[in-house]
């Protein structure tokens, strides 16, 4: 396959560039691959509020109904719903038309297989082999499809998480929570949701226009708004989402954004301290999780980053949590098979409900490691090439390869890896001190530095 510049395949899908790398005709004869890779039938379309969006979405149903498939519309809905509606109907597949973190002038196709997960490595590898043969076999004028319009398919979702806790319990605190919705799904049902558990609501960012009047991406540094308006209503929590409603992060009852890792180690403790099991995170979640789970005799297990890693990984080990803490992404197999923000923030006010701790309080008891991360605008090729010459250089400490490289001390580690879903080379540290951390990132920074030059230069 042909990679442009800017255009991302993995196995949550493809994305780029609307307009240069991802086009409407790209994105049909994806579809159309990905029609014919699954063998026809429903297949769920959703998508996020970018302006994007309702381009991709009439190209994705061309390419969908070109191969007979049955488009079932479910509108403006997060992720984690399509994804649980194709279990929840036995569709074939589903595509979520969305960018996810990504700016504003990205988009994507990510494809959910019949499990209500997205393709693994081999699935995907076997879809883009469809999709390089460029021939999808049109079907004829009477094999075509109607095109359904399913409503409300968020009302199934709200309801599988409200049948999984305690509401009762939440609605009696009447919680004061601030929502940073980043003009996406959450603009649309990320209030409602809130009331329903009873709950003042104060939004943020809430027109759904996919217009982002923040970096999309929840991390701590982009969340300023939302710590302001979180003591300005003397909120006991404030919630961030990206714009498709699968990751979330968090502001704590003093106004402090905490780094992303905290939704998951919160999430973690509640549902470890009730139901101890082994929880899945992959290798990018502080070593933090592994203190929580060992207060509750539990184990964990890591996997490659990437949402169907994680996922995968669970079903293996029969996990009934898992996490990428990196990201503020917690997935709950009770809910849904995937990342899912509404489910994090209902199993975090039942937390606060329960223990009737303030946030403050909580992640003080959890703080034990300072983590740092940096990113390298950089070419998929001399991203693997650098970490080669890293794995050789530090041959002799304590190594995970799963993903990248991890080198791992006594007092933390350091990540060398390609991201999933952006044209860069990501370093992530993480330390018992913030001096040790500090002085980690700033070696490995000035040695990753050294190797993109140098491997620019001979590229």
């Amino acid at each position: 396959m042909k990679f442009r510049q800017n255009l991302k395949f993995g196995t949550s899908g493809v994305r780029g560039i609307v307009g240069e790398s991802l086009t409407p005709r790209l994105t049909a004869a994806l579809a159309a691959a990905f029609g014919r890779y699954i063998g026809g039938g429903r297949v769920l379309v959703g998508r996020d509020t970018r302006p994007s969006g309702e381009m991709f979405e009439h190209s994705v149903i061309a390419g969908l109904l070109s191969v007979g498939c049955q488009p079932v519309l479910l509108g403006i809905v997060p992720t984690p719903t399509i994804q649980l509606m194709v279990r929840e109907v036995k569709a074939n597949g589903g595509i979520a038309i969305t960018a996810s973190h990504n700016p504003g002038e990205w988009n994507a196709l990510k494809l959910i297989g019949g499990k209500g997960t997205f393709l693994d490595d081999l699935e995907a590898g076997e879809l883009f082999d469809v999709y390089n043969q460029n021939d999808f076999n049109p079907c004829r004028e009477s094999e075509l499809r109607t095109i359904w319009q399913m409503e409300d398919a968020f009302a199934v979702h709200r309801k599988r998480i409200f049948d999984n806790i305690d509401v009762e319990a939440i609605r009696k605190h009447h919680f004061k929570v601030a929502i940073d919705c980043c003009n996406g799904v959450g603009a649309i049902y990320s209030k409602p949701f809130l009331e329903e558990l009873g709950c003042e609501v104060h939004t943020l960012h809430d027109r759904p226009n996919g217009i982002f009047e923040r970096v999309p991406e929840p991390l701590p540094e982009n969340l300023g708004a939302l710590s302001k308006l979180v003591k300005a209503k003397k909120c006991q929590i404030g919630f961030a989402h990206d714009p498709d409603g699968d990751r979330l992060s968090l502001v704590d009852d003093t106004g402090k954004a905490l780094p992303t890792h905290y939704s998951f180690l919160m999430a973690a403790d509640h549902v470890l301290s009730d139901n101890p099991g082994t929880v899945v995170a992959n290798i990018q979640t502080s070593m933090n999780l592994e203190e929580i789970a060992s207060t509750y005799g539990c184990e964990v297990v890591y996997s490659k980053v990437g949402e169907i890693n994680v996922v995968e990984k669970m079903i293996e080990v029969d996990a009934e949590l898992g996490g990428e803490g990196n990201c503020g992404g917690v997935i709950w197999r009770k809910v849904t098979p995937g990342r899912d923000s509404f489910v994090t923030m209902a199993l975090l006010l039942e937390m606060l409900a329960m223990c009737r701790e303030k946030v403050s309080d909580i992640v003080a008891d959890l703080d034990h490691y300072s983590t740092t991360s940096v990113k390298f605008p950089c070419s998929p090729s001399v991203a693997r090439e650098i970490v080669r010459a890293m794995t050789q250089r530090y041959s002799d400490k304590r190594l995970l390869v799963i993903d990248g490289l991890r080198i791992n001390y006594n007092d933390g580690w350091v990540l060398i890896r390609p991201s999933n879903t952006e044209p860069v080379l990501r370093l992530t540290v993480e330390a018992l001190s913030r001096e040790r951390m500090n002085t980690l990132i700033k070696r490995f920074e000035t040695e990753l530095k050294e190797l993109l030059e140098q491997f620019n230069r001979t590229s």
